[in-house]
Formats: C-alpha cells, sequence, structure tokens
C-alpha cells in the first residue's frame, strides 16, 4: 500500500508533524554552524587517499602480467574508484561541500569517475530521488526503470526476469545510471522532447568515451607489453566498484520499512511532511567507521535523506540526534546488517517478479494494489522543489 498521508500512517497531528519539523530544523542549524576545518581536513584526506590509491594501483599495473600485480592493482584501484564515487563523488555534488567555497570541490565543478555526466545525475538524483524521494510515478529510482520493486506497478511477464535483471543492473551498473536522466520509459512512449534527449545522448556519448578511453585504451597503452592484462584488471575495478555501488545504493531504499507513497502524500506538503516522509522512505544499515566510509556514508541512509547537503563525515553525529527524535515520536527507525538490509531488498526482487496474487503483501501492504506508472512527469509539473536538493544547469535538463 501506498502511503498517501504520512500523518495518518503515523498517527501523527499536525501539530507534532511541525514540531517535529522544527527540531529537526535545529539539528540543520548547528551542524551548518558547526562546520569547520575538521571537515574541510576530512575531505581533502578523502580525495588524497583517493588519488594516492589510484597512483598506486595505476603503477602497479605496469608489472600486471604478474598475477599479484594484477590483483594488487586491480584492488587498489577498485577501492579508489569506489572512494571518488561514493564518498567523494556523490557528496562534492550533493553541495556537502560547497561553504568552503574550494573552487576545485563544489558541486557546480565535480565531474565524477563513471559514466553519467554530473549535471544529468544532480538532476535525476538530487533533485528527482531526493525531492520525491519512493513517491510512485515521480521517483523512477524505484527500480531504476528495469526492475518492479512495489506492489502498486503493474506486473508483466517480462517481470519474470528480474533475477537476471537484477543481476545485470549491478555488473553494469555505472552504465545503467549512465542513462537514468534519459528516463527510459518517456522515451518508449514517444514522450520525450526531441531535442533534450538529443543534448543529453550528446553529454552522455562524450562522457563514455572518455570512460572507456581512460581505462581500456590510454592506460593499458601506457603499461606497454602489459597493455591487456591492464585493461582486464580496470574491468575487473570497475566491476567491483559496481557491484559496491549497487548493494549500498539498494540497501537504502527497498529493505523491509522504506516505503513508498502515492502521489497524493505531496500535494501541498510542508517542509515537516517532507521530512517525515524521507525517514520513512529511507533505511539505515549498522558498521565502523571504514564501513560507512566506503559506503559513503550511506550507511546513514535516513540521515542523507534529512540532510542531504550536510557534510557526509558528521551523519553519525546527526543520526545520535535523529534516533531519539524517531523514539520520541513513534515514527520508525528503520536499520539493521548489511547483509539483512540487502537480502530483504533481494527478496523483494524476486518476490515482485510474480504477480501479487502469488506472493503476499508486507505488514504494511495492502492485498490489491492500485496500478501507478513508472515514467516520470515533468519538471514543470512538480511541486517547488526543497533547497537541500540542489539546482542544476539547463547544459543537461532544460
Amino acid at each position: 500500500m501506498a502511503i498517501a498521508d504520512v500523518k495518518e500512517y503515523t498517527h501523527l497531528s499536525p501539530e507534532e508533524v511541525e514540531e517535529l519539523g522544527r527540531e529537526l530544523d535545529q539539528v540543520r542549524a548547528d551542524i551548518e554552524e558547526s562546520r569547520n576545518a575538521d571537515d574541510a581536513a576530512y575531505i581533502n584526506r578523502m580525495i588524497t587517499i583517493q588519488r594516492r590509491l589510484a597512483t598506486a594501483g595505476r603503477i602497479t599495473l605496469f608489472a600486471s602480467k604478474w598475477k599479484p600485480a594484477f590483483f594488487a592493482g586491480a584492488a587498489m584501484l577498485g577501492v579508489a574508484k569506489i572512494l571518488e564515487n561514493m564518498e567523494i563523488g556523490h557528496n562534492v555534488m550533493h553541495g556537502q561541500w560547497d561553504w568552503m567555497n574550494d573552487p576545485e570541490i563544489h558541486s557546480s565543478t565535480w565531474d565524477w569517475d563513471t559514466a553519467q555526466p554530473g549535471e544529468q545525475w544532480k538532476h535525476s538524483h538530487n533533485y528527482v530521488h531526493h525531492q520525491f524521494t519512493n513517491v510512485l510515478g515521480h521517483d523512477n529510482d524505484i527500480g531504476y526503470g528495469i526492475l518492479r520493486m512495489a506492489r502498486e506497478q503493474k506486473w508483466n511477464i517480462v517481470n519474470l526476469g528480474q533475477p537476471i535483471y537484477n543481476a545485470l543492473l549491478a555488473s553494469l551498473f555505472q552504465w545503467g545510471v549512465a542513462l537514468h536522466d534519459l528516463d527510459i520509459e518517456s522515451i518508449r512512449k514517444g514522450q520525450k522532447d526531441p531535442e533534450v534527449m538529443k543534448k543529453q545522448l550528446k553529454q552522455i556519448g562524450v562522457k563514455v568515451r572518455r570512460q572507456v578511453g581512460k581505462d581500456y585504451i590510454l592506460f593499458p597503452l601506457l603499461t606497454g607489453p602489459a597493455a591487456i592484462q591492464t585493461a582486464k584488471a580496470n574491468a575487473l575495478a570497475n566491476l567491483s566498484r559496481n557491484l559496491w555501488s549497487y548493494m549500498i545504493i539498494f540497501c537504502g531504499h527497498f529493505p523491509d520499512g522504506a516505503l513508498h507513497f502515492s502521489e497524493e502524500e505531496i500535494e501541498d506538503e510542508t517542509r515537516a511532511e517532507w521530512y517525515l516522509r524521507q525517514m520513512l522512505g529511507s533505511a539505515n544499515f549498522q558498521g565502523g567507521p571504514l564501513l560507512h566510509i566506503m559506503s559513503g556514508n550511506l550507511g546513514y541512509q535516513i540521515e542523507h535523506h534529512l540532510f542531504p547537503d550536510l557534510p557526509s563525515n558528521r551523519y553519525g553525529e546527526i543520526s545520535d540526534r535523529v534516533r531519539p527524535l524517531c523514539e520520541k515520536y513513534g515514527v520508525p527507525y528503520t536499520t539493521g546488517p548489511l547483509h539483512r538490509q540487502y537480502g530483504q531488498a533481494l527478496r523483494t526482487i524476486m518476490k515482485l517478479s510474480l504477480p501479487n496474487k502469488f506472493t503476499k503483501p508486507a505488514r504494511h501492504d495492502s492485498a490489491d494494489s492500485i496500478e501507478v506508472p513508472r515514467g516520470r512527469k515533468k519538471d514543470s509539473e512538480r511541486p517547488t522543489r526543497r533547497t537541500e536538493t540542489g539546482t542544476w544547469t539547463s547544459r543537461a535538463s532544460a
């Protein structure tokens, strides 16, 4: 059952919802006021570590004909790519470090080491996904237009192949994400503006050529006789990054307890109601400092969705204040071990490959679900965006 009224679902009065919103606003204000040189040092340290790892991996691959060097180089390069995508690129492009006024570490200038152009990511992810988190018919991150992830989405016989599609999506994640802002469903229905599509495809083409040229032509050729082995090591590094990124993202959005919402919920939605929807639509996972760094601190997905533009290294501190608020207002705080969160997401993928009549609904679902569209609305048809979700230029999305 997609939630149409989060106040009613949580049994909170409008006054209680607004008071919760004021308390969360205070959390935001406190963190913004306390950002300091230690935070700046953190992101600079992460960038330095990532670049040194990448350099060490590239140098090691000069000896990639030797198996230990092959695997060591691929491992270092894979970790470097994960760090760049998760803890650095994703968070920098959210504007988490814009307050530093560093032109090199700024959402307007950073473009990450993956196939999707940064501007398109900032539109499809920062704005569409974070503004309309888990709203059916708006948020195309619900299955990425490939998987059926909600009972309300109409079942089709092609959904029987979800286990295969899921494996392909995980393995080729950066390439699937590269096409995300195109909105394949709108193209299929003939609803996509041809001029916008042409601009986006051109931008994607430039980025793809750069990524392929760097990982599979330039750097391999630099290693001379080891070129083929180096290209294979680069492919292994990219595969490890794809699988890891896919798992972390799915653990934050599809475990049991991460709810979906109908369009009715976002009609005249207040800031406090937006906060509440983010808390209900996201899920955390537990782990130590290294796991959180390697996951871009998205183990604190609830906190990230509440404050996507606050520094990621502060999410642990923020969670120490958000969790008591959830207990105070009786709002679920969905969390668990990484393996359990992904196991629940994987179970949903398998389960929803079948028609609803063959599966039991989750506790919060109804037995009969109303069909909702998979496509996205035009930006002009959407409610006013929240400032936390960021901006983007017309270069990619106009």
